[in-house]
């Protein structure tokens, strides 16, 4: 542990942030949405989820001790405010939806996750460093980030042995996630625009 590091209690606080804002509210939020049968809430957040598997792809990687895993967590922090506010049709269903709790506590959610993506955006950015020099995630500056994942290796998979698995794994993720995306952004949104309506 890099204890000697002054920033470390705030990565600590990033990363649980990021459990409470970004896994559990938005898998009760879809619980409740399909509950309530609010399917454009449903909508966005099944969005959500495919965007913000960048977050887990992140994880894998930083496991592995892949610095690219920098870069790509601050893609996610960009990626996923757009996707929240990105479908114009989606936004309008929700606008007229009647006032209920579910939607009041999915907008507040919608509008704490874009604050909080929007925040560590600017907060991250010094650390993108981290992604481009190999001697640089050895250091405390940069492994100080890799606490978090390392020790959910431990927890979910402390029977391998060999963590730069783990990161192939989170390779072979990050490159199937930009070519959805790419095939996305190529080929769907043009015709789509900014409707979430297939």
């Amino acid at each position: 542990m890099n204890n000697d590091v002054w920033f470390r209690p705030l990565v600590w606080i990033d990363y649980r942030l990021a459990v409470l804002f970004m896994v559990i509210f938005p898998l009760l939020l879809l619980s409740w949405a399909f509950f309530q049968k609010a399917e454009a809430i449903q909508r966005i957040l099944i969005i959500y989820w495919r965007v913000s598997s960048l977050l887990l792809i992140t994880l894998y990687l930083m496991i592995g001790g892949f610095g690219i895993g920098f870069l790509s967590s601050w893609i996610a922090r960009l990626l996923i405010p757009l996707e929240l506010w990105f479908w114009v049709d989606l936004n309008e269903e929700i606008e007229y939806y009647p006032n209920s709790l579910l939607k009041v506590i999915f907008t507040s959610w919608r509008w704490a996750v874009s604050t909080y993506c929007l925040f560590g955006l600017v907060a991250f950015f010094p650390f993108l460093s981290c992604a481009f020099s190999k001697d640089s995630i050895t250091t405390a500056y940069c492994g100080v980030w890799l606490e978090a994942p390392l020790m959910f290796k431990e927890y979910f998979h402390s029977n391998v042995d060999k963590p730069e698995f783990l990161g192939i794994l989170g390779i072979i993720g990050l490159i199937t996630y930009v070519v959805y995306l790419g095939y996305f952004i190529l080929f769907k949104l043009g015709k789509k625009r900014r409707s979430a309506l297939e």
